[in-house]
């Protein structure tokens, strides 16, 4: 096949597939089946688009191609009549069964066919690991080798865990719509933390030889971009999109020239992304507009904001980022947000502050096996001039982490620890 045209598949495959299996799974009310026909379609597209050339309307070429696809295998199947009888008493789903060429659906049916796909991906119903694989599958349209690769787990897995998530979903005869009421907030929020753990992995992995995997923070940003668009009404959805815009505007600054981590604290601010940063604001002000109260998301984001506004580690509003933590704490309480804390407030009130805090969390089972527990403890202890407990501290964290330039980091400073309290010992 002509390199072009299977670049060119990829690119349609990567725009469509997502609002293509939104679609079907309304049309066959299973998403299993749903991307099963797709697929078929994709197919199809390999075998012919290198001889017949590239349809004008590609993304109605595969849609016409895997509803036809659906016909015919509901004909075959005697347990899927009923399904084949309500699609032909529905005038409309019988108009879309022309022929390949024909328009594609509107897109007001795209929307609520793609909202209804994002609910569902990330029903709570599947276990954490089953969303984050489902959602990168049917929204992300990758293979399960890209997810897989992406979170550095065996291909055969991720195809098992995306298997059965779909078994699960239709065993639960989960319905193919938007929530609504009190369950709306709900799935809402599970639609939420999947999109923010997809870009958490790609912004600082939890294991592997890189620091970064850019690919899932940009798919978590652009499925964020999406949903905000379709349910505009929502502020902690404009939360999270702000949030993950400035974060992502780090991205260059983050990682030096030989794939080694850069601290917050140290990078080259010059280097942010400028643009990102701007859309951030405007989505917090976006968020802000819409009132209601503060969400976890409005709140992490309006930290982020105050990095953003600050030319250099010193013009940081330390104070005001440490209310934030506090507020945040008292929304969600979690050992890990009082470690965020902890930080703010060595940084506005000074290290002795903040290590009260820590030294309370070690007590905390949940945080045994965090490496960022010691590295924070090191860090505290560091400036305090207490070296040989931050050098312990460093290296217990450098044990804990699974992320190999992470490890380095934490080795670095160990190192520094050292130096600095033989320093010391000849001052004296």
């Amino acid at each position: 096949m002509n390199s072009d045209v299977q670049r060119t598949i990829d690119a349609v495959w990567r725009v469509e597939s997502a609002r293509l299996i939104a679609a079907l799974t309304r049309i066959v009310q299973d998403v299993g089946l749903a991307e099963d026909l797709a697929q078929g379609a994709l197919v199809a597209a390999l075998e012919q688009w290198p001889e017949s050339g590239i349809p004008d309307k590609p993304g109605a070429w595969l849609m016409a191609t895997a509803k036809h696809h659906a016909i015919d295998q509901i004909r075959r199947n005697v347990r899927l009549e009923r399904k084949y009888e309500e699609i032909g008493r529905d005038n409309e789903i019988q108009q879309e069964l022309g022929a390949p060429e024909q328009e594609a659906d509107t897109d007001e049916d795209l929307g609520d066919d793609l909202l209804r796909l994002i609910f569902i991906s990330c029903h709570p119903v599947l276990s954490k690991e089953a969303r984050l694989a489902l959602t990168l599958r049917l929204l992300g349209g990758l293979t399960t080798d890209e997810i897989a690769r992406a979170f550095l787990a065996p291909e055969p897995t991720i195809a098992q865990r995306i298997v059965r998530a779909k078994r699960t979903l239709a065993e639960a005869h989960v319905p193919f719509e938007v929530p609504v009421g009190s369950e709306r907030a709900a799935r809402l929020s599970s639609v939420l933390e999947v999109l923010y753990l997809i870009f958490n992995e790609g912004y600082s992995a939890t294991a592997g030889d890189d620091w970064m995997r850019p690919a899932l923070c940009q798919e978590a940003l652009r499925l964020g971009r999406i949903l905000a668009e379709l349910v505009p009404e929502e502020p902690e959805v404009h939360g999270l999109v702000a949030l993950m815009e400035i974060q992502s505007s780090r991205s260059r600054a983050r990682v030096g020239p030989g794939g080694e981590p850069i601290p917050l604290l140290e990078q080259n601010r010059g280097r942010w992304d400028q643009l990102l940063i701007q859309r951030g604001f405007a989505a917090l002000i976006r968020a802000e507009k819409l009132g209601g109260a503060l969400g976890p998301y409005r709140l992490q984001a309006a930290i982020a904001a105050c990095h953003a506004q600050a030319r250099d580690p010193e013009d940081t509003d330390w104070g005001r980022i440490a209310a934030l933590y506090d507020a945040l704490a008292q929304l969600i309480p979690s050992p890990i947000v009082e470690l965020n804390r902890a930080v703010a407030v060595g940084m506005a009130f000074g290290p002795e502050a903040g290590l009260e805090i820590v030294d309370v969390l070690t007590s905390e089972q949940t945080l045994k096996a965090y490496h960022l527990l010691p590295s924070v403890r090191g860090d505290l202890l560091g400036k305090l001039g207490r070296f040989n407990e931050a050098y312990e501290e460093f290296g217990r964290a450098a044990s804990l982490t699974r992320n190999a330039r992470e490890r380095e980091l934490l080795l670095e400073r160990a190192a520094a620890m050292t130096k600095e309290s033989q320093n010391e010992k000849t001052k004296h």
